[in-house]
């Protein structure tokens, strides 16, 4: 697991996306496709970047790096770190800005069982979709995770996980 977030930052510091920005902190919470409590807390760097700009709105997108842990019984808990670059599609408006989002990144699990699940290997891919709202520098929105491998690795059971999140800019 510390190879592969080591490898993930290096990556991203390469690439020059996490510079001197300021860090917001998003915290999150929901529920598994198993009923399985999910607490999400992640930090988010904006790219300094935006395409497609018009009078709708404009796509731009950030870096999140998240700890979850996943609140099961005593043998089906479990606990992920994640990065991810995600997309947003941000409506234009003056006070409140709705946006789509949308990601794929990678998680390490500490183990590979979490509830009925056979997650096959520690390593999993991160996908999202996500809705919500922006407004006087913070957001608020819905989200939809799933975890893979992929097929790297039998089994592949994968889990989802949808929460509300509530994200604050300093």
């Amino acid at each position: 697991m510390k190879k592969i977030l080591s490898l993930v930052a290096a990556t991203a510091l390469s690439m020059g996306s996490l510079s001197a920005q300021a860090v917001d902190f998003t915290a999150a919470v929901g529920q598994s496709g198993d009923s399985t409590m999910v607490y999400r807390l992640g930090a988010q760097w904006n790219w300094d970047k935006s395409w497609f700009a018009s009078d709708v709105g404009r796509l731009t997108g950030y870096w999140d790096a998240a700890y979850t842990f996943w609140d099961g019984d005593e043998t089906s808990s479990n606990h992920s770190l994640s990065f991810t670059p995600v997309f947003v599609y941000e409506f234009a408006g003056e006070n409140v800005k709705p946006y789509l989002e949308a990601g794929i990144g990678v998680a390490a699990f500490e183990n590979t069982q979490l509830e009925s699940n056979n997650l096959g290997s520690s390593f999993q891919f991160e996908d999202r979709i996500g809705a919500g709202l922006r407004f006087s520098g913070q957001e608020v929105g819905i989200r939809a995770i799933h975890y893979s491998n992929a097929g790297i690795k039998q089994p592949n059971d994968g889990v989802e996980a949808y929460s509300l999140h509530y994200r604050m800019s300093f």
